[in-house]
């Protein structure tokens, strides 16, 4: 096929990658591990971990999972947990056991983590203890035999460690009561890991590494499968597309979005792994005073957000007292970038806000702006090396430069398919060609643009509004901090727009907004009906849930 975007490709990044450049996520976790031995791996908190730190520990999990809990190879691990330093630990201790690691969200309900669970077939899950109540109402009813508990300070210093574990449960009250009597505790299985003898499993580079859920949005959840092979060929991708500015054993980067979240998964931790930097892990981002803190005494020089996060910052008072001096790489994802948050980025701290593009079907990173783009270009970028996009209508045929229609994706990234959902797998998968149910064109540079969610797609008297279009406009306007848009039902068109915004000036109102919207929409783009909230639901990354908007209109129609 023809691939223009490999015309627009930086010099310095090549137009393919080698997924088979490192056997498994094991290897490639043991050189770096041992180029980088003695070199800060992970910092949270004010606390420490050196590469050769994360190596010992993670053994010694890994050592008592295979000895203590007689876990065979291929068992599937569920992990529940924030930002600490035992996620490293525990994550690297299940893949070098053999195992499949189920990232867990922390702040699922019952009904959401029995389901998980019970689909994934874990048989074992390390949880924090803040969400201990919510395990403990499910366990019996899951496949779940062993479960490792750990405290928010775990890994602190001696003195500290007993003070943040007394504040997090008794002044803050952040750890319901619960009661898993048969549970043990992390520090335990550390300390008796150490001396159990561990035995490194022969691992595939087919084998699963990650059972990484999707789809609660557009019905259950689905386990996609992701492989070593497909993991480490994205972050090798990242690398690739990403590397020319970054420098081996001289990088920090922050990580505020949740390593349960596949994009930090792989960008955040394992490529930061292998360049052998410095991870500087953010517990709660939405804690943004202690946030901006941390990011006040370090010199990072990578971070990775979502639109939202970055607009908070630009809009707190201390975004003036960060250094951006060391800052090479900023790259936004999980949802649209606006240009407002973009440009405002740039001025601010000289560097571009670079939108990536991704599944995580796709582990996760598909298309990506250049890391030397000097503007908001509005596109998700360029395909990554080694990976294809084309753009199909509703018939199959691929369509030509300029046209609209679903984006399918085909590279060593994509999935296995999902866990034990053939008829599913089949729904998404054209052969090698992954269907991403987006929207979107390919402009002349071989540079793509998404237009919207097939779902989210707002029809007006025949005509499609993709709320992208509409909420970057909003955005425009000075005193809108955040905002949705959505269709309402309307007997005459079919639809109407409907937007929810979040003020950033109290003196805004709805006529103010919908007279900037004619000044830049089409007359039936224009929203109809303006809503003022104090704050808009969103995922635990940040990313605004307009589902929840559309089901709330839907439910009061």
């Amino acid at each position: 096929m023809d691939k223009p975007w490999l015309n627009s490709y930086p010099d310095n990044v090549a137009a393919e990658i080698n997924p088979d450049q490192y056997q498994s996520l094991l290897e490639l976790f043991e050189i770096s591990c041992r180029d980088y031995a003695d070199q800060i791996a992970f910092i949270n908190m004010g606390a420490v971990l050196t590469y050769r730190s994360v190596e010992e520990q993670s053994r010694a999990f890994a050592a008592y999972l295979q000895n203590e809990l007689k876990l065979q190879p291929g068992e599937r691990v569920a992990l529940m947990m924030p930002n600490l330093l035992q996620y490293p630990i525990a994550l690297f201790g299940i893949l070098r056991a053999g195992l499949i690691a189920v990232n867990v969200n922390p702040l699922y309900t019952p009904r959401e983590l029995k389901h998980q669970l019970n689909d994934s077939g874990a048989s074992a899950i390390i949880a924090v203890t803040n969400f201990g109540s919510s395990l403990q109402q499910v366990v019996s009813e899951t496949s779940v035999k062993h479960v490792i508990l750990t405290k928010i300070g775990d890994q602190l210093s001696a003195p500290k460690r007993t003070v943040v574990n007394f504040v997090v449960k008794y002044v803050k009250k952040m750890v319901p009561k619960y009661h898993l009597p048969g549970a043990v505790s992390m520090r335990r299985v550390l300390a008796k890991g150490e001396h159990l003898q561990y035995v490194k499993p022969q691992v595939k580079s087919d084998d699963i590494a990650f059972l990484q859920y999707t789809g609660g949005t557009t019905g259950v959840a689905k386990g996609a499968m992701l492989t070593h092979r497909s993991v480490m060929a994205n972050m090798l991708q990242a690398d690739a597309f990403y590397g020319p500015v970054l420098e081996d054993g001289k990088e920090m980067v922050v990580t505020p979005l949740p390593l349960y979240h596949v994009f930090a998964n792989t960008v955040n931790l394992l490529l930061f792994i292998k360049k052998g930097g410095q991870n500087l892990l953010v517990t709660n981002p939405r804690d943004l005073p202690t946030f901006m803190g941390d990011l006040k005494k370090y010199p990072f020089t990578a971070i990775t957000g979502v639109n939202t996060l970055f607009n908070a910052m630009l809009n707190h008072p201390e975004i003036h007292n960060i250094d951006f001096s060391h800052l090479k790489m900023t790259v936004g994802g999980g949802m649209a970038v606006q240009r407002s948050v973009a440009e405002k980025w740039k001025e601010m701290t000289g560097v571009p806000l670079v939108e990536g593009y991704g599944l995580t079907e796709a582990s996760p990173v598909v298309a990506s702006g250049r890391y030397d783009q000097n503007e908001y270009t509005g596109a998700i970028g360029f395909p990554m090396p080694s990976t294809d996009i084309r753009v199909v209508n509703d018939d199959g045929e691929v369509l030509a430069q300029g046209e609209v229609g679903e984006l399918q994706v085909r590279g060593p990234q994509v999935m296995k398919g999902y866990w034990q959902r053939p008829e599913e797998t089949a729904t998404v998968m054209d052969g090698e060609w992954l269907l991403t149910g987006d929207i979107g064109r390919m402009d002349e540079q071989g540079q793509f643009f998404i237009v919207d969610r097939k779902k989210d797609m707002i029809l007006v008297s025949g005509f499609n509004v993709f709320p992208n279009e509409v909420e970057d406009v909003v955005a425009m306007n000075e005193k809108v901090l955040e905002v949705a848009a959505v269709g309402v039902p309307h007997d005459a068109s079919g639809e109407l727009v409907k937007i929810f915004v979040v003020k950033k000036d109290a003196s805004l109102t709805d006529k103010e907004i919908i007279a900037h919207c004619r000044q830049h929409l089409t007359g039936y783009k224009v929203p109809k009906l303006v809503e003022f909230r104090e704050e808009l639901p969103k995922t635990p990354v940040g990313k605004i849930l307009r589902r929840e908007l559309r089901d709330e209109v839907k439910g009061n129609a």
